[in-house]
């Protein structure tokens, strides 16, 4: 398991002049003004000093607390042989004496990722590129494509908030990759994703699926990159700390949509689809909605139990298919036709594609935890209201007891969503507990009293729980439960820490629900 960036094992160079005629008009200085050095071979990119290899351009970005530039020493005496930086950092470099030849440009974050992207050779120009992005469904639905597009017989790549994965499919959605590696960010940085995607060229990867945040898209860490296709699922409140309001939001997500996708293809059963669809007509729409007409359209013809969905699905040539979906919630039909339509979008086979969606779950995404109990066990990642609005109703709709619902929200975030989480919860399950999430930094019980303030203030008579303790938490709703209900786990879904105070603690969801399942006593559970 890799814990630094991944790089290609073979890089050709680029000379530093070739870089700079890559920048916008200096600010400062001639950007080819580098006398010898303009010769010099560039074979790698960093934006961190301890990471920087011999032949690497180092990124001295401006940053919150400090300006990436004071750390060009570090990066010179790692073997940096340039840096692209501001006239800022271009400064604090002179008056440190760092004697690195110096890129110049007002905005370098956004010249990053194109000055990457030559450096490693264009990578996503060599792969089908598929990008998704939204609040919600990104993770579900490219794990959905990535199976799709093995399906097709082409060997995978995935990259996103649970993991980064290299070498799937081939033709068998089972087939072991080369390198499973957990993800930092659901995007890497600019100059991390041209190498990792330089990785997966290496490794004769031919089609990639990545999560494309909406911070990636406003802090240039995508660019340089081609998609064959870009996918929008949906906008709904969240991010609210980093973008001052919904339409900042919707125009960071909508930059996937400015050129650097070959085709869209985008979900307009909200209004903000509706808005990205009209702004772009001649992109692939879909619907899950009867009373929206779509290029792609999805109906539910039936469900088992077990929460899988039968599904007809209806293309824009007028194609008729059929997929089951293992994975229960209306919002995973959108999901998986949005898969589907991709997959079309990329001129792939779109049957081959539904069948391939059969088997497949998603780690935290309503992941079930089966011991034998008599009531269903899920854990899900939902963190935003209408996430968790989304995940109750699924469940609802598949059991005929209670449901049970363990919730909290993440300290350091968008403080404005907590008390809306604890009335969406409320006002569709029947017995809330609030509990922590990820307090980081902030007082763990100022975040829950957010949270109780929205599911108290709901007029609906049902019982709400505070137990701060997470474990303890889910132990409550276990026992609480009865056969038929269904208990859900939410916030966390595949994450394995809890962070407190700024210490990340191991913690895991899915082992703390099959512990208590497991104490459960006969026969309600398995021992």
């Amino acid at each position: 398991m890799s814990l630094s960036p991944l790089r290609p094992t073979s890089v050709v160079g680029v000379p530093l002049s070739a870089l700079a005629g890559l920048l916008p008009e200096s600010v400062e200085r001639p950007p080819t003004d580098f006398g010898s050095a303009a010769a010099v071979q560039v074979t790698g990119a960093s934006l961190r000093g301890h990471e920087v290899r011999p032949g690497d351009l180092f990124g001295a970005l401006p940053g919150a607390r400090t300006h990436g530039a004071q750390f060009a020493a570090d990066a010179a005496a790692a073997g940096a042989v340039a840096v692209l930086t501001d006239p800022v950092g271009a400064s604090l470099i002179a008056d440190h004496g760092v004697a690195l030849p110096v890129l110049v440009t007002a905005d370098p974050r956004s010249a990053l990722g194109p000055v990457s992207a030559a450096i490693y050779g264009y990578p996503s120009t060599r792969l089908r590129m598929i990008g998704v992005t939204g609040t919600s469904g990104k993770t579900t639905t490219c794990f959905l494509i990535e199976a799709a597009l093995a399906a097709q017989g082409l060997r995978t790549g995935l990259i996103g908030t649970v993991m980064t994965r290299i070498g799937g499919g081939a033709g068998d959605p089972d087939a072991p990759a080369d390198e499973v590696i957990p993800s930092a960010f659901t995007t890497p940085e600019a100059p991390d994703l041209q190498a990792l995607l330089a990785v997966m060229v290496e490794r004769g990867v031919q089609a990639v699926t990545m999560e494309v945040s909406s911070h990636a898209l406003a802090l240039g860490r995508v660019g340089g990159t081609r998609f064959a296709v870009g996918a929008f699922t949906n906008l709904s409140q969240d991010h609210l700390d980093f973008h001052p309001d919904m339409d900042d939001y919707f125009a960071a997500k909508a930059k996937l949509f400015d050129g650097r996708s070959d085709a869209a293809v985008v979900v307009i059963d909200d209004e903000w689809g509706t808005r990205l669809a009209q702004e772009n007509p001649g992109a692939l729409t879909v619907s899950t909605r009867p009373d929206v007409s779509a290029s792609w359209r999805a109906a539910v013809v039936g469900s088992d139990p077990t929460g899988r969905q039968h599904l007809r699905l209806t293309g824009p040539a007028g194609q008729q298919i059929r997929c089951d979906l293992a994975i229960p919630g209306s919002y995973n039909v959108a999901n998986a036709l949005t898969a589907i339509a991709c997959i079309d979008a990329a001129g792939l086979d779109p049957e081959l594609a539904a069948r391939a969606l059969e088997g497949v779950q998603v780690p935290g995404r309503m992941q079930r935890i089966d011991v034998g109990q008599q009531f269903l066990a899920v854990i899900d990642y939902a963190h935003k209201p209408a996430a968790i609005a989304a995940v109750l109703d699924a469940v609802r709709g598949s059991v005929p007891g209670r449901v049970i619902a363990v919730i909290g929200a993440g300290g350091d975030r968008d403080s404005g969503k907590r008390a809306l989480m604890g009335a969406a919860a409320v006002a569709r399950a029947d017995l809330v507990i609030v509990t922590d999430d990820n307090p980081r930094s902030e007082d763990p019980g100022t975040i829950r009293a957010a949270v109780l303030r929205g599911a108290r203030g709901e007029d609906r008579d049902i019982e709400v729980r505070e137990i701060g303790d997470r474990r303890a938490a889910i132990g409550t709703a276990v026992a609480a439960a009865r056969p038929g209900d269904a208990v859900v786990i939410a916030g966390k879904g595949h994450e394995t820490g809890q962070e407190i105070h700024g210490v990340k603690h191991p913690f895991s969801d899915e082992a703390e629900l099959t512990a208590a399942l497991r104490r459960l006593p006969l026969p309600g559970g398995a021992q």
